[in-house]
């Protein structure tokens, strides 16, 4: 696809109204099939990569789509610009914040339009999400946050407690500092850009920028790339980590682990990590909220005659039950305060009492029980 005709929901293969699962989904599918580990020395990879990036950073921000696609019902993003370097003259022989000739303009000159002016300073600078300013290469810029799917057994997450997780992430290359440069081996100027980071394109009278595919606004490429990253400066890797997961968590719940996502480059502070939570169904507990449910079984003596029988809690103990007598199959009994607890509340549990009738009866037995039929008058 040609950047002038670039569309971020053709990029991801998405429709306008997809939402933030399928935008997530199609980027991940795609992200990994473009990495640059997964194509070295591949530089269409590595722009397919960038751009998918670049689409991503977009249409997953509330905020930044909903500008994007302002502009996009504006036709900024339709067929017909010329591309250009930043500094270089627009369409219709412009410069940047000028209007041309053809009677085109730049997004400059858009501060009028209830704050569409600022497009680029919030939708197409990446440097907050891609670890610095593209018009000053090299400076230091925070990581991006890593979003992880973690399932967690019923226990924990009704009770809290710790566990251990491997956490893929994509760093800077330790061997050549992000340099993407051969140790001892020097960079030079992109000869794409001009060192600046960024390409401008004219798409319909207006000036788009984004970030230089060749040197992945940096601004500089190395004389010889790195053996261990192939030139990228990025490698991926992963990250075994402890973390302490509170009571109460249910499934699709969120658990932000500050400092835990990537590393910045340049010595940025790193992103965070986001956990979603999905919980194991449980063989015996049943969850309501706060509340949780179980079945016990009793058998047909008890549900007659009544009886005391020993529960088990979310909290690993047993609850003493009274069953009174003539007691139903399906009745449920409350047992306050052994539910979860979240916060400042705490459930109840529910148990349901299953009456159990034998299968299987000795010649003994089936005289006792026609007995107590007849004594009981029950047969009528």
């Amino acid at each position: 696809m040609s950047t002038t005709s670039k569309d971020f929901y053709r990029v991801l293969g998405v429709p306008e109204d997809a939402d933030k699962d399928q935008i997530r989904k199609a980027y991940r599918k795609l992200a990994k099939q473009y990495h640059p580990d997964a194509n070295p020395g591949d530089e269409k990879a590595q722009e397919r990569f960038q751009e998918i990036g670049e689409a991503y950073a977009v249409l997953s921000d509330e905020e930044k789509r909903k500008k994007y696609d302002q502009m996009r019902r504006f036709g900024a993003f339709g067929m017909g610009g010329r591309g250009r370097r930043p500094g270089g003259a627009g369409p219709g022989g412009s410069r940047p914040g000028q209007g041309d000739a053809a009677g085109g303009f730049t997004f400059d000159d858009l501060g009028g339009l209830g704050g569409l002016g600022d497009l680029f300073s919030t939708i197409f600078d990446r440097g907050r999400r891609d670890g610095g300013d593209a018009r000053r290469p090299g400076r230091a810029g925070s990581g991006q946050d890593v979003e992880l799917q973690v399932e967690i057994s019923f226990q924990i997450a009704a009770r809290g407690g710790k566990i251990s997780l491997n956490v893929p992430v994509t760093e800077e290359c330790a061997t050549c500092r992000g340099s993407g440069a051969r140790p001892g081996t020097n960079l030079q100027t992109c000869g794409e850009c001009g060192g600046v980071g960024t390409v401008s394109f004219g798409q319909g009278g207006f000036a788009v920028s984004r970030p230089c595919p060749a040197c992945m606004g940096k601004g500089r490429v190395p004389d010889v790339p790195c053996e261990v990253c192939r030139g990228a400066g990025m490698v991926r890797q992963t990250r075994r980590i402890e973390v302490k997961v509170p009571a109460g968590v249910d499934t699709g719940s969120r658990l932000k682990v500050s400092g835990q996502g990537e590393r910045g480059p340049g010595g940025g502070p790193p992103g965070d990590l986001i956990l979603v939570f999905k919980v194991k169904p449980h063989h015996f507990f049943r969850r309501d909220g706060v509340d949780v449910h179980c079945t016990v079984p009793i058998n047909l003596a008890q549900a007659v005659l009544g009886s005391r029988i020993r529960v088990r809690t979310v909290e690993g103990k047993h609850v003493i039950l009274r069953i009174p007598p003539g007691t139903q199959s399906g009745t449920r009994f409350r047992v306050r305060g052994q539910g979860i607890t979240k916060g400042e509340r705490t459930g109840d549990q529910y148990v349901e009492v299953r009456v159990e009738v034998p299968k299987d009866l000795s010649e003994e037995e089936r005289r006792e029980f026609e007995r107590f039929v007849e004594s009981a008058d029950m047969r009528h």
